[in-house]
């Protein structure tokens, strides 16, 4: 019998690492997969998109596989989802918003669940002057609203990828992925299952974002975690791996 496959996709500035803690707790006979995403330590894409990005990934990628995204991971896995239905059977998305920054969308609908644009702009502006000091920001505001908080910036802090190995060039392209992409018009094409999972104290997506998705992927449910900023597969890894091993068992 052949065993399942699980492919989990960490978020911006960080590496593969960071699911050090969560792995321990995954069901036994998973065949584990944890590509570094472009730029990360990974195949560069060939265009700074989101697409490119998830081509980049597909040769990492077996058929039927359960695609698991944090963040940045997240919008990655729901393209994959929405280009390529034969690598992915089911979704979970780990603190994942549809879109990062308040905005309305083409037909005038507001965006309350996000950063401010002046925010995100300012990350990508500090970024280009100093990378170094923008990944620890990040990491500070990952750990927001956790009761975990000390544990989770070790965890994060541990994970983050160098400035000064890495393509600076592709990660400023995340940043500038996070900021552009808004998911909102094309959710109706995600047809796998989904199991959201979101800090209720997330400073970075906001847990209304999360609720939001529920409402509107054709087939998703949501996990809440009250005591959880935006990384509960760190706060909470053993809680998170039960969710999973119930969307790998179907």
């Amino acid at each position: 019998m052949n065993r399942p496959d699980l492919v989990l996709l960490h978020g911006w500035g960080l590496g593969p690492q960071v699911w050090s803690a969560l792995t321990p707790y995954l069901p036994a006979g998973l065949r584990v997969h944890t590509p570094p995403l472009p730029g990360h330590g990974g195949t560069p894409a060939h265009s700074p998109t989101l697409e490119a990005w998830s081509d980049a990934l597909l040769p990492e990628l077996p058929d039927r596989a359960v695609v698991c995204g944090w963040s940045l991971g997240g919008l990655v896995a729901l393209d994959l989802a929405r280009r390529y239905p034969h690598k992915v059977a089911r979704l979970v998305l780990i603190g994942t918003s549809p879109c990062f920054v308040t905005r309305a969308d083409s037909a005038g609908s507001p965006w309350p669940h996000g950063l401010a644009a002046a925010t995100v702009a300012g990350f990508i502006d500090n970024f280009a002057h100093d990378p170094a000091a923008t990944l620890r920001r990040f990491v500070a505001l990952q750990a927001l609203g956790d009761a975990r908080r000390r544990t989770v910036s070790n965890a994060l802090n541990a994970a983050l990828v160098n400035s000064e190995k890495c393509d600076r060039d592709m990660l400023a392209t995340g940043l500038e992925l996070l900021a552009d992409t808004d998911w909102r018009a094309a959710l109706d094409d995600v047809r796998q299952p989904v199991q959201l999972i979101h800090g209720a104290g997330d400073a970075l997506m906001p847990v209304a974002a999360a609720e939001w998705l529920a409402t509107r992927l054709p087939d998703a449910r949501l996990a809440r975690f009250d005591d959880c900023g935006h990384a509960p597969f760190l706060s909470r890894p053993e809680d998170c791996a039960v969710l999973i091993e119930g969307v790998v068992r179907g």
